[in-house]
């Protein structure tokens, strides 16, 4: 959406703490915009905290005065999208539904649903059936949802990202293929390959067009 979206080609994203998994994001924030914009940039400010909403409105606002014109978060308050309805620009919401913060400004929002998964676990320790594993779930599953779209998104918006989800669900779309260089010009995923996810719970680079 992003790609479509953004009038000036670049996006600002308030980090929590730079871990592998926020990186993760930022990353593939950014490849999915490069798709329609090869020219897309992401500026990134850090807030070093996962809640901390005076922090996060001043990261959003820094970014928005840097020339970005519209905005991403991967923290926990809705001070981000506050910002970009005050600002009147557009965002996503992160881990909820944050319409109620940014009717006019959100796009769509990452929304997780842990719930059956918490019973499910449940159920294996109370059974006996439990045991230690790892977890990669998401859209398929449905842990990971969209939320609905917001009044800024266009029909070509929502088309792509409508196919973006259809891919990934259907295992034919990854957002890590290659080919992938980053931001210092390390050529870091050949064509055709796709990063492993032991190598994603390790993730400590930025593509190109991250600046953080």
């Amino acid at each position: 959406m992003a790609g479509h979206l953004s009038k000036a080609g670049v996006a600002g994203y308030v980090g929590s703490i730079p871990i592998p998994e926020v990186v993760m994001g930022i990353n593939a924030f950014t490849l999915a915009a490069q798709k329609v914009n090869p020219a897309f940039k992401t500026k990134v400010i850090w807030v070093n905290s996962w809640f901390d909403p005076g922090k996060e409105a001043d990261a959003a606002k820094s970014l928005l005065d840097q020339g970005a014109d519209i905005l991403c978060q991967h923290t926990d308050s809705p001070a981000v999208m506050q910002t970009a309805q005050d600002r009147k620009v557009l965002a996503f919401g992160q881990a909820s539904n944050m319409r109620s913060f940014g009717p006019d400004a959100q796009l769509t929002a990452i929304t997780d649903d842990w719930g059956p998964y918490y019973i499910e676990r449940t159920k294996a320790v109370l059974d006996g059936s439990w045991k230690t594993q790892s977890v990669w779930m998401g859209l398929k599953e449905g842990m990971v949802e969209m939320a609905p779209f917001g009044p800024g998104v266009t029909p070509a918006a929502s088309a792509a990202a409508e196919a973006t989800r259809a891919g990934i669900v259907a295992g034919t779309l990854h957002p890590f293929a290659g080919a992938i260089t980053d931001n210092k010009g390390v050529a870091r995923v050949a064509a055709g390959a796709v990063v492993a996810d032991e190598a994603l719970l390790k993730m400590d680079w930025y593509v190109a067009g991250v600046q953080a």
